[in-house]
């Protein structure tokens, strides 16, 4: 990703240096609290007005904290320190970031402060929209009294002497955020409103440490009132070679007549005179614009007279273009037509998602509610672009003409507010959730649009790009830069995950040529000295790190089987024979080659660059891509997938990873602790005799965690100590009200001793508010590992082995989506009688079904239907299974055990 001290995957930075760090400690709220909280009632009745109604309007229950959980409705609520938590709502066509009192402070790194207010891409449109009722502001002189997260929405609640609720949502397929305003008092009176809007027209690259800069490329807004809306507009061409004239244009207002009208440089509502984001630093702690904005402002004033006891709602829109005033009004009309069928469709198709791989996990409630949150993350994360003009930039050092153009991309955004963009590390991990999820059209989209724009940046080289903006600016990832390995080698993975998931051969076919030249690129450009290890950077870039990579080895190894897979699919026997060969070399030489038995773990690179004489000589430094050898799982024919790692040593270096030196409250640690020579020394414990030559980093992300609970779900770790340590870690930071930060939200960055929380940092420093990647730590598990679904519809064939977690004596699941039908599973054990019911619809391909035996277990007799039938015994990486075909649509499978 683009240089920031907090990302897993970050180089040398140029952005702002992390402060001096504290510890964050956070106590665990029971599971029944967050759920259920105490019993209070606290929403009003349903509004009946001409605009319609404002959605959550069921009763909601308070927890502790300050938190709640709606009471049969998809909502979280938060009522403490609003006005330090960041708020978000998205579409695929726009999205916006202010905090949680109603403000907008200046957020986001990127370009420091500009990243938050209302976006479409590949534009911001406004820093924010403020609204006032007789002169006192909402979120300033009026309070907000609680902040909910529901699904595709967010609502605040304000009390005063004329209650008022927001309500915000950006409805798909519009480049427009929709902001409803539900106003009652209990008597008559005609309240004055002021709504003032100020704008930033300008695009998320450049940077504010790139050559050219924001400053170069962002142009001054000018102000208009048109037919009773606010319209800004941003025309011109930057002065810097190679810049392209554009014609960017932002509307504001409601479908209300306004009775008045302002205009002016400032109107940021009560955050005049804005306090102005310095270039670097931490002070001050909040601030209002930053060093490159040059918008301007408008007010738009209404009366709205209010019926006694009667709710009424003012819709108001933001909307834009790049493409200039007509497109921008366009897009304004569409939203303004009628907010509440966009409201009704926008919380439709999120019943939808939720109603995919819906599970009852009644031993662990909280993993439960953090699938249903993580698919809405995962949705929350698809963002859109038009005309990407690629160009290579150099790590910010380039602007050069551009190579070629993408008509559209559609993608799953990194991070918000400072990732919003395309990747191929985080969409590689992201779609093992998605697909679990059911999510598979945006997985397919997301590769599309990494090869379309790496073929047209990289002449068809087979290179995967790394970051691109949704301008079509690549940041990284080049054939003239080193790029990250690890992302070239994992996209014939991912494309073999989406066609085993869909059984869709179409799709294949489109990705093969391309997912070929991805290793054959390897292969040719990345192995100068031929020992088959590939070179170059993958997801940690830190210093002291040899020319071959972990990472990178352990998925071309994966990559290879999979990319044999996919050919053997083809009847491509060269490539299969090609890919076959490599594979079996890898395997046969990684144990000897990278285990390091005095660190208990895989040693995290080879072959020292400074050390000429170090022919692959390990270098262990406690990183977290050591786990990566348990992660990934290899697929050869005739065979059960089972992971690089030999079952001894990831038995080793699992039970390594779970001591207090990797290990922390939330999660698994960037880099562990343990003697160093590095002059920063060692803040932690020591679990091994190996010195290091970096600091330890502890620093919890959120796809460090993931990788952990997925590689120990893969060795059948499903202990409380084990796998549940870090799924709940991950749920934890998405749900627990003494955490979050965002209701609902999973962050990119847990409260870890190296990274305080958000909430204590300037907004213009922190971690991302949520990150697409962490789901991959919370469904994968769940759907794949507990409930054992484990389509291979390319093949014609899928299996359902589920493997109850320790302690628990059921998990189900339903409309997991597998192809073109579903499957619904429940596994369950009573006594020594295993149960597992499957039932298959629309799947069109052959199903077995079995379970997981408890270790040590011996089979006394299994029945299929009620009736005894012959069985398999299989040994996986998971443990022992029983397997059975499956017999009609509705499989009930017993296993009798001794």
């Amino acid at each position: 990703m683009t240089p920031h001290p907090t990302n897993p995957t970050s180089r040398s930075s140029t952005s702002p240096p992390r402060r001096v760090r504290r510890t964050v400690g956070v106590a665990l709220l029971a599971t029944a609290t967050i759920l259920a909280g105490t019993a209070s009632a606290l929403a009003g009745p349903t509004p009946t007005t001409a605009n319609g109604t404002t959605p959550g309007t069921a009763p909601t229950q308070a927890g502790a904290g300050g938190a709640s959980r709606a009471a049969g409705a998809a909502e979280l609520s938060e009522t403490t320190r609003l006005a330090d938590r960041r708020s978000l709502v998205v579409g695929d066509r726009a999205y916006a970031m202010g905090d949680e009192s109603g403000l907008y402070p200046a957020a986001g790194w990127h370009v420091r402060g500009e990243m938050g207010g209302f976006w479409t891409q590949p534009i911001k449109l406004l820093d924010g929209l403020w609204f006032g009722l007789d002169g006192n502001w909402l979120g300033k002189q009026v309070p907000a009294a609680k902040y909910t997260s529901g699904h595709g929405y967010s609502r605040i609640d304000y009390s005063g002497a004329v209650n008022v609720r927001r309500t915000d949502f950006v409805p798909d397929g519009i480049r427009a955020t929709l902001v409803g305003l539900t106003l009652s008092s209990a008597t008559a009176k005609t309240v004055k409103l002021d709504v003032d809007a100020h704008s930033e027209l300008m695009q998320p690259y450049p940077w504010g440490w790139t050559t050219p800069s924001a400053a170069d490329a962002n142009l001054p807004d000018t102000g208009a009132y048109a037919d009773g809306a606010l319209r800004f507009r941003e025309q011109g061409t930057p002065s810097y070679p190679n810049a392209t004239a554009h014609d960017f244009a932002a509307y504001a207002g409601s479908s209300l007549r306004p009775t008045s009208h302002q205009l002016g440089p400032n109107h940021r509502g009560p955050q005049d005179p804005a306090v102005i984001c310095p270039a670097d630093g931490t002070t001050p702690a909040r601030c209002d614009d930053s060093l490159v904005g040059k918008g301007t402002g408008g007010r738009l004033t209404y009366e709205v007279k209010l019926a006694p006891g009667q709710q009424q709602t003012i819709w108001f829109a933001v909307a834009g273009s790049d493409q200039g005033t007509q497109a921008a009004q366009r897009e304004y009309g569409k939203a303004l037509s009628n907010p509440d069928k966009l409201l009704r469709a926008k919380t439709s198709a999120r019943k939808q998602i939720d109603a995919q791989s819906a599970v009852d996990l009644p031993g662990d409630r909280l993993l439960q509610q953090s699938v249903e949150w993580s698919k809405q993350n995962l949705a929350d994360s698809v963002q859109e672009a038009r005309d990407l003009k690629i160009r290579d930039v150099n790590e910010g050092k380039d602007y050069p003409a551009p190579a070629g153009t993408v008509d559209a991309a559609r993608w799953f955004g990194a991070g918000f507010p400072d990732y919003p963009w395309l990747f191929a590390t985080d969409g590689e991990y992201t779609a093992f959730a998605a697909v679990a999820a059911g999510q598979f059209d945006t997985v397919k989209e997301h590769l599309r649009a990494l090869r379309d724009i790496s073929d047209i940046l990289n002449k068809r080289s087979g290179k995967v790009a790394h970051e691109v903006t949704p301008t079509g600016d690549v940041y990284y990832g080049s054939n003239q830069s080193p790029g990250n390995t690890d992302e070239t080698v994992k996209f014939p993975s991912t494309v073999a995950l989406l066609w085993r998931w869909t059984g869709d051969n179409k799709f294949r076919d489109e990705m093969y040529d391309f997912s070929v030249r991805n290793l054959q690129y390897v292969y040719r450009e990345l192995d100068k000295d031929g020992d088959g290890w590939p070179e170059g950077l993958a997801n940690v870039e830190r210093a002291g790190m040899g020319v071959e990579k972990l990472d990178s080895t352990v998925y071309l190894a994966r990559g290879l089987r999979d990319l044999a897979d996919l050919a053997a699919s083809k009847r491509d026997s060269k490539v299969q024979q090609w890919a076959t060969a490599r594979a079996t070399d890898l395997e046969s030489r990684f144990e000897a080659q990278w285990w390091v038995p005095k660190a208990m773990g895989y040693a995290d690179s080879i072959d020292d660059p400074a050390n000429p004489a170090n022919d692959n000589t390990p270098i262990f430094q406690r990183h977290w891509i050591g786990v990566t050898p348990m992660e990934a799982m290899l697929t050869k024919p005739g065979q059960p997938a089972t992971p690089l790692a030999s079952p001894e040593h990831a038995q080793t270096a699992l039970d390594q990873r779970e001591t207090p030196c990797y290990t922390g409250e939330f999660g698994l640690f960037h880099t562990g602790t343990g003697p160093t020579s590095d002059p920063a020394g060692n803040p932690g414990a020591s679990c091994d005799g190996v010195v290091s030559q970096v600091k330890s980093e502890r620093s919890i992300f959120g796809l460090n965690t993931s990788i952990m609970a997925v590689a120990e779900g893969n060795f059948g770790r499903l202990g409380k100590k084990q796998q549940q340590v870090y799924t709940t870690g991950n749920a934890r930071i998405q749900l627990d009200p003494s955490v979050w930060e965002t209701p609902g939200a999973m962050p990119e960055i847990a409260p870890s001793p190296d990274s305080p929380a958000n909430i204590g940092r300037p907004f213009y420093d922190r971690s991302m508010a949520l990150q697409a990647w962490g789901a991959y730590g919370i469904l994968w598990p769940v759907v794949h590992q507990q409930l054992g679904v484990d389509p291979d519809l390319g093949n014609g064939r899928i299996a359902v082995v589920p493997q109850l977690p320790e302690g628990q004596q059921q998990v189900a699941g339903k409309n997991v989506l597998v192809g073109r039908g579903a499957v619904d599973v429940t596994a369950r054990q009573a006594g020594k009688v295993l149960t597992t019911d499957v039932t298959a619809k629309g799947v069109g391909a052959a199903l077995t079904v079995g379970a997981v035996i408890p270790s040590g277990a011996k089979v006394k007799g299994v029945s299929l239907n009620g009736h005894p039938v012959a069985y398999q015994v299989v040994t996986t990486s998971r443990g022992t299974q029983v397997q059975v075909p499956a017999r009609g649509a509705h499989t009930v499978l017993a296993i009798t055990l001794k």
